[in-house]
């Protein structure tokens, strides 16, 4: 008998039996707590959907899923601990567009947000809404890349810090456009907001949820929604992309993954309950109220989403040169 003949019928056994203690181990999961790492604070969009993953998941499995927020460094210290967690399915992890962005902008970063995770799924879109002072004097996207034009770095826009979704998508339109403006940096959206309300700054992308009161009230004038479609609860709002910037597409958005090496039937049976639930009119309807686009997706499907997102923020840091200790 062949060497190689003796090592295969040797090595078939423990692959086999190694498969089926998986499956097995898969079947009795979970079978305690499972930690749902959250890496900001509370309060903001990413834990609401987080609390939600927690809560869909515990009523799924009738076991507790325990919301952890662990906030810091744009998020960064949330999917460090992520990245170092057992793969043993006990650990779920909130990612967000900041870990997409992050490779890009950050000097030294102790994880990648392709290789060191196991997606589960996507869980939503968080469109972004353009909106400027009312007294700036344009009423579309196009009349204000002519106004930005006319006035190269005259004009001012606000985001939430520096390498933020809000800062990513203007320095996006920017790049797109070809045109020139100055960036004022905030701790956070809502004084990014109260000083675009009152004059201090003439433009921004935030996510819809938070500018959509001020913009009824008529504090704020929107232009447009940043993703490729346009945002169910705002039909009128046109998009980026079709108000000329062809190609424009950009969102906030919160996915589930694990560590690298979690087994592939707890990746399968935490997507399969969170699909479920994400067809449900009650999860649609609160996370369209939250100002976010139900998604729902394969594990295969969300790691391309991933690495398109890492590849294409790249392109965008690299065009603004845009470099964070």
């Amino acid at each position: 008998m062949k060497l190689r003949t003796m090592l295969g019928r040797a090595v078939l056994p423990l692959v086999v039996a190694s498969l089926l203690s998986g499956a097995a181990f898969a079947q009795g999961y979970p079978g305690k707590a499972v930690r749902v790492i959250i890496p900001f604070p509370p309060g903001g969009p990413t834990d609401i959907v987080g609390r939600m993953v927690a809560d869909t998941l515990s009523k799924s499995f009738s076991v507790q899923y325990i919301a952890d927020n662990r906030a810091g460094a744009g998020g960064n210290i949330g999917f460090d601990l992520c990245a170092k967690s057992p793969a043993d399915g006990y650990t779920l992890c909130i990612m967000t567009v900041a870990q997409s962005i992050s490779p890009s902008i950050y000097q030294k970063l102790p994880f990648d947000p392709v290789r060191d995770f196991a997606p589960v799924t996507l869980m939503a879109l968080l469109p972004s809404m353009l909106t400027t002072h009312p007294s700036l004097p344009v009423k579309n996207v196009k009349e204000l890349v002519a106004l930005a034009k006319s006035k190269p770095g005259q004009l001012v826009y606000a985001s939430t810090g520096n390498g933020t979704s809000p800062h990513m998508l203007m320095e996006m339109f920017k790049w797109m456009t070809g045109t020139s403006m100055v960036h004022v940096p905030y701790k956070g959206q809502a004084p990014a907001i109260i000083d675009q309300i009152a004059g201090q700054v003439q433009l921004a992308f935030n996510t819809a949820i938070g500018v959509v009161p001020h913009v009824n009230a008529g504090k704020l004038k929107p232009l447009a929604i940043s993703t490729k479609d346009r945002f169910p609860t705002m039909p009128e709002l046109p998009t980026v992309a079709e108000s000329g910037v062809k190609g424009f597409d950009g969102s906030s958005w919160n996915g589930v993954v694990m560590p690298a090496g979690v087994p592939r039937d707890i990746v399968m049976k935490t997507n399969e309950a969170l699909a479920k639930s994400l067809k449900t009119p009650e999860t649609r309807e609160r996370l369209l109220a939250l100002g976010a686009m139900p998604s729902g997706n394969t594990p295969e499907e969300f790691a391309a989403f991933i690495k398109t997102e890492k590849e294409k923020w790249a392109k965008v840091a690299k065009a603004a040169n845009i470099k964070l200790d």
